[in-house]
């Protein structure tokens, strides 16, 4: 009777993809952190401040970027974490913390370091100009009296992701860790890790990508699946970050896909792309840019979807919470709150959902670019 090798086999398959996720972690979480910008609409920069409740301000200051990590509270009694600021300006490399930034009488956050003064408007921060003391704009809301320098901070989303990006590591050192020591399956937790790293490599990766080039891309299907899981879980949290709620880091991800799809496609696949065969001569030329214009759309629809599912359950779940504020009621609190609770549960499957529903797509076009076909 043979001894079942199953359990070392898939201890050995997962130590070995720990370690080759482990390669792109880093590099993965770097480009993300070059867009730290705010992908929302700004408010109307002529607005008149207004003491009443705006739902509309509410709920973008919520799913928005900003340059400090507000917890809770308002005001000064308010609990927020200073995160660096880091601008490059014409005079070189300015850095200081968000908590620098104090409030003045024009409704503005204000800094002076290194003899020039730098203004947190709506969280966009600008350079004055000399002699301005706040930042002025004229009818068609262009700024008159200073410039933006480039804002390499470290946002909150920024925050979130690096975030992410330890709890990552401290889950596949373990799961390493692990492997090392000993040759039967984990147990408690490394168990469960273990289970998603073999549902991603035999659900997603063997069936989409097939069985000959799959494990070339375990690593970036690890990497994006838990990336976009473990951040949306922590969004859900109070006072968390939105991060996969900004255009931002999914235009990231998508890019990610289409670098892979380019730089992989095979002979066969780009045949089919550019220079069909089969097909009449004078047919090609259309059918090339209809196929080119496809390959571009493929990590557009991966970036729109999960942006648009996570950003729409946190507006749902902000907006049926500001109905008691909107209508002035405690009654409708009776309603609206188990509302948003189901909703909050149901974000929970979201969360794992659009992980895999990103994860298989990418696999998906990654193994039609690979591809092999037969010629008859």
């Amino acid at each position: 009777m043979q001894p079942n090798l199953e359990p070392i086999i898939l201890s050995r398959t997962g130590t070995m993809i720990a370690h080759k996720s482990l390669k792109i972690i880093v590099t993965f979480t770097l480009a993300l952190a070059l867009l730290p910008f705010n992908a929302f609409a700004k408010a109307d920069p002529q607005a008149e401040e207004s003491k009443e409740f705006n739902p509309t301000d509410m709920i973008m200051h919520h799913i928005g970027d900003s340059h400090g990590w507000h917890f809770f509270g308002e005001g000064d009694s308010s609990f927020t974490l200073p995160l660096p600021v880091i601008l490059f300006t014409d005079h070189g490399m300015v850095t200081f913390m968000s908590s620098e930034f104090h409030h003045d009488t024009e409704g503005q956050y204000v800094v002076e370091k290194d003899g020039m003064r730098f203004v947190n408007y709506h969280e966009d921060i600008y350079k004055l100009d000399a002699g301005a003391e706040s930042v002025a704009f004229d009818e068609e809301h262009n700024v008159l009296n200073a410039s933006k320098p480039w804002d390499f901070s470290i946002t909150k989303n920024v925050a979130a992701m690096l975030l992410t990006v330890i709890l990552m590591l401290i889950f596949f050192f373990g799961l390493a860790g692990h492997h090392k020591k000993n040759k039967n399956a984990p147990a408690g937790f490394n168990n469960i890790l273990e289970t998603l790293v073999l549902f991603v490599r035999d659900e997603i990766a063997r069936p989409q990508i097939g069985e000959k080039e799959y494990m070339k891309f375990m690593p970036f299907l690890l990497t994006v699946f838990f990336f976009i899981w473990i951040t949306n879980l922590l969004g859900l949290l109070p006072g968390a970050a939105n991060v996969t709620g900004n255009i931002a880091v999914t235009v990231s991800l998508g890019l990610f896909t289409l670098a892979l799809i380019l730089i992989n496609g095979n002979k066969d696949f780009w045949q089919h792309t550019l220079w069909m065969p089969g097909i009449p001569t004078f047919v090609k030329p259309i059918l090339a840019v209809v196929e080119v214009l496809g390959l571009i759309i493929k990590p557009v629809a991966l970036m729109i979807r999960l942006f648009a599912n996570i950003t729409a359950g946190h507006i749902i779940i902000l907006s049926l919470i500001g109905l008691i504020f909107i209508l002035e009621s405690a009654g409708v609190a009776g309603i609206s709150v188990p509302f948003a609770l189901f909703i909050t549960i149901l974000e929970l499957l979201v969360a794992f959902l659009q992980a895999f529903i990103f994860t298989m797509l990418s696999a998906l076009f990654i193994g039609m670019a690979v591809a092999e076909h037969e010629h008859h």
